[in-house]
């Protein structure tokens, strides 16, 4: 579904991405590990289209990700931000709603509601929260609207950019059974950028580690304990001793 191709990215003199190439298949939930700093954001942004690569090349279904296709694109995939990123001035169904109502997938305001409100069903919440406001709900609750507008327009891609920050270890639990849950009901290809191991086990297909701008080892999530590699050792297990320098 997703193709990376020697994918390169500087900005000035300092390399971030060096020589990206990974496989996303259809369907597949892919989870991106590794330190800050090592390229995880910005490899994100590039299948997004928000950042040009230097070079190399990224396809999406097959089609070649360009100038002229990325509002195609866009149209087809689903995004849950790092801290929800909900507009606090709309009412929940409006934020969930927020691609429902506006542009080529605009749909009459009483339709989009409804599935505003099926939405936040799907993700364990009443329709009575639907009037309410951001600042009216709980940091969980608030992470389960931003999931529910991610999945709104039934979205063929979802992105997911470390789902489970600020939450409690047992709602952050639950947000990764509803992740893995939706993205399998609905076929859905998906990539995830976590350092939470907890969430990687729960969500992960495949894994991909990213260390200084490079993938050092991609694989099956039930063979990360036994890969091997120094690297992803290290990380997975929080050591503080190995070829990862740490700022002491």
């Amino acid at each position: 579904m997703i193709t990376l191709r020697d994918v390169h990215k500087s900005f000035g003199e300092k390399p971030v991405l060096q020589g990206i190439n990974l496989e996303v298949p259809k369907g597949q939930s892919l989870v991106v590990i590794g330190g800050s700093g090592t390229g995880k954001s910005v490899l994100l942004k590039c299948i997004l289209g928000l950042v040009v690569p230097d070079r190399g090349e990224i396809t999406v279904g097959g089609k070649l990700l360009d100038a002229a296709n990325r509002e195609a694109f866009l149209d087809t995939f689903g995004m849950l931000f790092q801290g929800g990123a909900l507009f606090d001035s709309l009412p929940v169904w409006q934020n969930v709603a927020f691609r429902l109502l506006r542009g080529s997938l605009a749909r009459p305001l009483n339709e989009a509601k409804e599935i505003a409100i099926e939405k936040l069903r799907r993700v364990g919440l009443t329709p009575e929260t639907a009037d309410l406001f951001p600042a009216e709900l709980s940091g969980g609750m608030q992470k389960r609207v931003s999931l529910a507008r991610a999945i709104c327009a039934d979205p063929q891609v979802i992105f997911f950019d470390e789902p489970t920050t600020g939450l409690d270890p047992i709602m952050a639990g639950v947000i990764n059974a509803l992740i893995r849950e939706i993205v399998s009901e609905m076929g859905a290809t998906a990539i995830t950028i976590t350092h939470d191991m907890t969430s990687v086990r729960a969500i992960a297909d495949q894994v991909a580690m990213l260390h200084a701008g490079k993938i050092r080892w991609v694989g099956p999530v039930d063979q990360i304990d036994s890969a091997g590699d120094p690297y992803l050792d290290q990380f997975i297990n929080g050591r503080a001793e190995g070829p990862i320098e740490t700022v002491r």
